[in-house]
């Protein structure tokens, strides 16, 4: 049999869209494979995938991306984490490249991991939420609150404030209670934490009281009025120092389907028409009509109205085409100052927008009376 070099395009061809199908190769193992085989030796290696596709490549020894002051910014230590709750063992198990890991597309295991790093980290002995709530990757969180501490050194003369009285509003606190689990471990803040679901806030307040180091050191405040931020929340004279915000970005339930989808696709290749959210999460926090974009351009418009009552307000955005019109909103409004400050946590980058109302004089009046 003559092979022609019609042919041989045509079972390039082929072979290519075999391999990037069923192997799920990218472009750069494609090229490189056909640069150092030949056609042969191709379809000798397709009956290896284990040695094609699953070459182990050398791993960071530090997340860079993190914060500085992060304390996930090394891979997860399963030996420590598994000590700290023995239950975590039950998911760990070597992954393909043989490293110990977990099925992070499991909400099980996931729920396990974070219990195990605040146990570990964050002197949380008991930590459990309803099933389907949020369960929040914990080192993306922690960011958040590294971020704005370093906001605040640099209106305080290079030095992060501490203790109890500074206070932080968390606008929609949810079932985990995590921004202020980190917060009262790094600085010792005291928290107000707002939410429209009962549920969510009767767990908060469950987490509260089995933990000895969070007791009196979290208020929690359900919103009575679904359309509603920092009214009913905020109290006439209360002061806040700064407000965190996670957002929900979604429009729609069939926006949350297809992310999950995204998500699941990226951790184990596959599509489910009814998929399970692996990070969890209920309609409220996560579907807001008009989606993330919406839900921060009424943000801005309350922020307004405490425009004197809180030094800096702070949202996470996820979208960066939504920062343009947000920052327009805020131009309009009359801030006085507009933070974009990046974040980034393996292949997922995002970002935290912060304002303020208060002029240069008044953020350092501000400093002085209260930190």
């Amino acid at each position: 049999m003559i092979i022609g070099e019609n042919d041989v395009v045509f079972w390039d061809r082929l072979v290519i869209d075999f391999l990037s199908t069923s192997y799920n190769l990218n472009f750069i193992d494609l090229f490189t494979t056909f640069a150092s085989f030949s056609l042969s030796p191709i379809f000798n290696k397709m009956s290896d995938t284990k040695n094609f596709h699953d070459e182990k490549k050398p791993h960071p020894t530090e997340k860079t991306r993190l914060h500085p002051k992060n304390r996930h910014r090394e891979r997860y230590d399963f030996r420590l984490l598994t000590k700290a709750l023995p239950a975590l063992s039950d998911f760990v198990t070597p992954n393909r490249y043989g490293d110990e890991s977990i099925d992070f597309a499991d909400p099980k295991a996931v729920r396990a991991l974070n219990a195990a790093l605040l146990m570990h980290y964050y002197d949380i002995t008991q930590w459990q939420i309803p099933d389907g709530y949020l369960c929040p990757p914990i080192p993306g969180r922690a960011d958040y609150i590294h971020h704005i501490a370093t906001l605040l050194s640099q209106k305080n003369f290079g030095k992060i404030p501490s203790g109890d009285k500074v206070k932080v509003l968390d606008v929609g606190i949810g079932a985990n209670c995590i921004y202020p689990i980190i917060g009262i471990k790094e600085y010792a803040w005291h928290f107000v934490g707002s939410d429209i679901d009962p549920l969510a806030v009767s767990s908060a307040q469950n987490i509260i009281d089995q933990n000895e180091v969070l007791k009196d050191k979290i208020e929690l405040r359900l919103q009575s009025n679904a359309t509603n931020i920092f009214k009913n929340i905020i109290k006439k004279d209360e002061f806040i120092d700064f407000t965190i915000c996670n957002p929900p970005f979604h429009a729609t339930i069939e926006d949350a389907k297809s992310g999950t989808n995204r998500k699941l696709k990226n951790l184990k290749n596959i599509k489910s028409p009814t998929p399970v959210l692996n990070f969890g999460g209920q309609e409220s926090e996560l579907i807001y009509e008009g989606g993330e974009e919406q839900f921060v351009q009424y943000m801005i418009y309350e922020s307004k109205l405490f425009e004197s009552q809180v030094c800096w307000f702070s949202t996470l955005i996820s979208k960066q085409s939504n920062l343009r019109r947000a920052e327009i909103s805020l131009n309009k409004t009359g801030a006085t100052e507009i933070k974009i400050i990046p974040m980034g946590q393996g292949n997922k980058t995002s970002r935290i927008l912060a304002w303020t109302f208060l002029k240069p004089h008044q953020q350092k009046e501000w400093s002085t009376k209260r930190f």
